[in-house]
């Protein structure tokens, strides 16, 4: 899901390089193996003869239902149990089948025909077939809260029918640019129309939970761990651990010392002192690489909701274009690259992370809000914000400027870049007062914020994590939920992400992409601060092999797909065995390699706790 987005989703980075496993060759995966030598670290571990595979996560479960989860835990969990039409190549994010084995459009492409494939079947062992989709359609487009986590997708669709088990058939309202990139969850029909309220049925309470993934959810405790079995009738073959296990820490600082004593396998959002310390234990591996999400600081805008109504409790102040402007100018993206990130990150400006190429995007020169204090002072003394005789700037209303911003209490990104946002602000003379909460959700989605570090992982298509900014995503009254990030409604942006929907023409589409980021920057609301790299280690002597996306240099948590998990292969004392006695080398096919780097950054979060992915 970059939500789902074209996201979702979420948005979401596998590598490594293995011996061609027949799975992993077929779906043209590169991958790598590291292979135990006597009297090496890795054939010397202690490592409990399990196989487990063991993931620490520091984010809460939203919900374990397809139709209302938006963060990232949430979403990548979702990849594992079911399948979407189309998945990412692991190698370049191309869309490759999925549920659906191939696709076609009339000439006015208006029509989508989709074949589905005949060898999916649910966990249950139901077959899994055309109608199941389409029954996931059909509900999301008549039943609102089903359109919570992924409405986006559905909105333009007309009719969806299934006219035999093996055909999809979506007629849409007019041309839409994301129909091989469907971010969505099939359900099974047979187990969901028994669903009565969608907007409170969080699907957490029969275990296992029917689906068609390369994984079969089967138990789950809420802040403490959620666990999934191999489905041994997942088409592409299934996983080669016994079970995988995302157990929960609220410190990261625990996740690592779990790690380090063989608890965990993996453990993503590593600092870069951890990272940095991972580097030097036996049987770790770090991995360093562009991310596919972007740190920002947001704005509340207003809160309203689509009937027209505020709510909330924002400061008007930063309703005020120069207010914001002056802010933005006063943040020096510089320092919270190499201080906060220790240089594994890179200075934030569009919305898109470089990392996808096309879509990626820079204000000109004129354009461009680069740190000036002195810009700033300027810009509050002209707009009629000025110093009283103890230093603090004013408001209109005769009061000092203080702000509130909203802080992930287990983000210690969060907490630096906070501290130095009261220096940088408390010269221009406002203040700050950093609220960190184990879950930012409940205040964000009433309004209850003036600020908020926010952050979000972008798929290969931005299209879902650019439409959490139009107007169409606020919530129908202040009491509903709506997708919205920040409760952005500008006409201008929705024009131009209204026209990029519907534009086939790849160059065309990019370009009004660029154009929506260009407004989004010059409006202010949201100030893009970094893109951090996906800062991540893992344990060699239990996870023999593992595939990153994209093959060349990308990440492990939070991918486009399930290829992370789905490949990752035991080491052989991890499989309860005496441990391998060949060369102790990278070995396997393919240009991956893992990079052995410490550095760091929190990795997924589409909007850290609330809708952190919305991958």
């Amino acid at each position: 899901m970059v939500t789902k987005a074209p996201p979702r989703p979420a948005p979401v980075a596998h590598r490594a390089l293995r011996p061609l496993l027949a799975a992993g060759v077929a779906a043209g995966v590169a991958t790598v193996s590291l292979v135990a030598v006597p009297g090496t670290a890795a054939a010397d571990s202690k490592a409990p003869a399990t196989n487990t595979l063991t993931v620490a996560v520091s984010q809460s479960i939203d919900s374990l239902s397809p139709f209302l989860a938006q963060k990232l835990t949430s979403t990548s969990i979702h990849r594992l149990a079911y399948e979407y039409l189309t998945n990412y190549d692991a190698k370049d994010a191309r869309p490759v089948p999925g549920f659906a084995t191939a696709w076609t459009s009339s000439p006015d492409k208006l029509t989508w025909t989709y074949t589905i494939r005949e060898d999916s079947t649910w966990s249950d062992g139901k077959p899994a077939t055309a109608e199941d989709a389409a029954w996931t359609f059909n509900k999301m487009m008549t039943d609102p809260n089903a359109a919570t986590a992924n409405g986006s997708f559905t909105a333009n669709f007309e009719r969806v029918t299934a006219p035999d088990p093996r055909t999809l058939v979506i007629r849409l309202k007019k041309p839409q640019a994301t129909m091989t990139a469907l971010d969505v969850p099939i359900v099974p029909k047979h187990v969901w129309e028994k669903v009565g309220d969608f907007s409170k049925f969080n699907n957490d309470k029969q275990f296992p939970i029917v689906g068609n993934g390369p994984f079969v959810i089967t138990d789950f405790k809420v802040d403490q761990y959620i666990k999934l079995k191999p489905n041994k009738k997942f088409w592409r073959g299934a996983p080669k651990f016994d079970e995988l296990v995302f157990k929960y820490y609220k410190d990261g600082d625990a996740a690592v010392a779990a790690l380090q004593k063989g608890e965990v396998s993996f453990v993503p959002n590593l600092t870069p002192a951890q990272a940095a310390a991972l580097t030097t234990q036996k049987n770790i591996t770090v991995n360093d690489a562009p991310g596919r999400r972007f740190y920002a600081l947001a704005t509340n805008p207003g809160a309203k909701a689509q009937d027209g109504k505020t709510f909330g409790n924002g400061h008007k102040a930063l309703l005020d274009p120069a207010v914001r402007k002056a802010l933005f100018l006063a943040v020096d993206r510089t320092t919270i690259v190499d201080k906060v990130f220790q240089g594994h990150a890179v200075e934030g400006e569009g919305y898109i992370p470089p990392r996808f190429g096309s879509y990626f995007w820079k204000p000109e020169a004129g354009q461009k809000r680069a740190y000036d204090p002195a810009a700033a002072e300027k810009t509050l003394d002209a707009a009629g914000y000025r110093k009283n005789a103890a230093g603090k700037r004013l408001g209109k209303d005769g009061k000092p400027l203080e702000f509130r911003i909203l802080c992930h209490a287990t983000d210690p990104n969060d907490k630096a870049v906070g501290k130095y946002l009261q220096e940088w602000w408390g010269k221009l003379g406002i203040g700050l007062k950093v609220e960190c909460l184990d879950s930012v959700s409940d205040p964000w989605v009433k309004g209850d914020y003036d600020l908020a570090f926010d952050g979000w992982s972008v798929n290969p298509d931005p299209d879902y994590v650019l439409s959490i900014h139009t107007c169409g995503t606020l919530p129908a009254t202040p009491k509903d939920s709506g997708a919205t990030d920040n409760f952005i409604c500008d006409k201008e942006f929705d024009g131009l992400y209204a026209r990029q929907a519907v534009e086939y023409d790849a160059a065309k589409r990019a370009d009004l992409v660029k154009r929506m980021q260009s407004r989004l920057y010059d409006t202010g609301y949201m100030n893009i601060m970094a893109y951090p790299n996906a800062l991540e280690a893992y344990r060699t002597d239990q996870i023999a092999s593992i595939t990153t996306m994209p093959e060349a240099a990308g990440n492990l948590w939070g991918q486009d797909g399930y290829w992370s998990w789905w490949s990752a292969v035991p080491t052989a004392r991890a499989a309860g065995s005496d441990g391998g006695s060949s060369t102790g080398v990278i070995v396997g096919v393919g240009v991956a390699v893992v990079a052995v780097v410490g550095a760091g950054i929190v990795l997924g979060l589409r909007r850290r706790s609330t809708a952190d992915d919305r991958e």
